[in-house]
């Protein structure tokens, strides 16, 4: 506050200052006039990748749109998720593909099978058009081990039904997979609690 504002002056001050930035806001906002499916992708070292897609695959869910979902990874394990998304049979798909990690199974022809199972069911939910997204999670696992194609993978994104929104997650994003997406985010991880001896929990890990 200046010397000699009142409390009424810096009131005055700051709806003037907020109605400036709405208008110009406003304008922008206009000229936003494009809709489409978006290929997304969730990267980087942080926590939070598969859970932020499944935030999105919940928030899909309360549009009434259908969601289909793949793991690359992870098999049928319980995941509070897991449990919230299987109260909505006619809305949502889920298909646990994934055996483990690799460093888990320690069998790469397992792996790869399993992965080329995975993309392949992938494909086939993409181009169904029973759609509105569709969450490919820990894809960029078995890209990064070149488990899968990475040409097949962008040309099936290119190609995808022109309203579907697709989800990939997983560490070290593949720079053209990045430049094929239209929003990629990337988790940086400052401080874990596992480091410190905490295991995973409940709410949080799963």
């Amino acid at each position: 506050m200046n010397d000699g504002e009142t409390e009424q002056d810096l009131n005055e001050r700051h709806a003037f200052k907020m109605a400036k930035k709405k208008a110009v806001r406003d304008k922008i906002l206009a000229t936003k006039t494009i809709e489409k499916g978006l290929v997304i992708v969730h990267t980087g070292k942080g926590k939070g990748k598969s859970t932020a897609a499944m935030g999105l695959a919940i928030r899909a869910i309360g549009h009434g749109m259908k969601v289909g979902i793949v793991q690359f990874v992870k098999g049928v394990w319980e995941t509070g998720e897991r449990d919230v998304l299987d109260k909505f049979p006619d809305l949502v798909t889920i298909k646990a593909m994934g055996e483990g990690f690799t460093w888990e199974t320690q069998d790469r022809e397992r792996d790869i099978k399993a992965a080329q199972t995975a993309w392949a069911a992938s494909k086939e939910m993409i181009a169904s058009g029973e759609y509105k997204m569709v969450v490919l999670d820990e894809l960029n696992i078995v890209l990064r081990y070149d488990y899968i194609p990475l040409d097949d993978v962008i040309k099936t994104l290119k190609s995808k039904p022109e309203g579907l929104h697709i989800v990939i997650t997983g560490r070290n994003a593949k720079d053209d997979l990045i430049a094929a997406a239209d929003l990629v985010t990337e988790m940086t991880m400052i401080k874990h609690p596992f480091r410190g001896g905490v295991k995973a929990q409940a709410g949080i890990e799963f």
